[in-house]
Formats: C-alpha cells, structure tokens, sequence
C-alpha cells in the first residue's frame, strides 16, 4: 500500500501542473472532479505525451533508429530506418 502512495505523491506534481495549464488556457472553467478528469486532463495528458513522444522520436531519428520524411502538407512521417538494400548490378 504505501508504494501506491509514493506513486500518487510522484505522480501529483504532474497532476497539478496539468490542472494549472488548463485554467492557464481557460481561465473561466470550472468543472467537478467528474468533469475535471473527464474533460480537462485528458487534453493535458495528451499534449504532454504528445510532447515526450516527439522528444522520443528526434532522439531515435538522432540515433539512427528511425527516419523521417516530410509530407507535402508538412507532416513528418517517422518509419523504420533499414538500410539500403545492396545496388542491383
């Protein structure tokens, strides 16, 4: 029981900033704990794995693990970086 604790205390701080991000962004809310997890945290929790899944991604292009292409609309297109297959002759 007290390691479920210590993970509720770690995980708090990430918690709050996200409940502080919202109320940065929409100042007027106010919501239930019902609403609150329903609606606002799950945006914020999106938006911060989105930012750990891309700094994840440059490091794994940075490595040589992945590639990325940009699309015409401007996207990046992450992929598997193989090798080059061997030049027919």
């Amino acid at each position: 029981m007290s390691h479920q604790r210590t993970n509720d205390e770690a995980d708090r701080p990430e918690v709050e900033r996200a409940v502080l991000a919202y109320l940065e962004r929409h100042p007027d809310a106010a919501d239930t704990l019902d609403g609150i997890v329903s609606w606002w945290l799950p945006q914020q929790r999106y938006e911060i794995e989105r930012q750990r899944i891309e700094k994840a991604l440059g490091h794994l292009v940075a490595l040589g693990r992945l590639r990325c292409d940009r699309l015409p609309g401007g996207d990046v297109l992450y992929a598997l970086n193989r090798p080059d297959p061997p030049a027919l002759h």
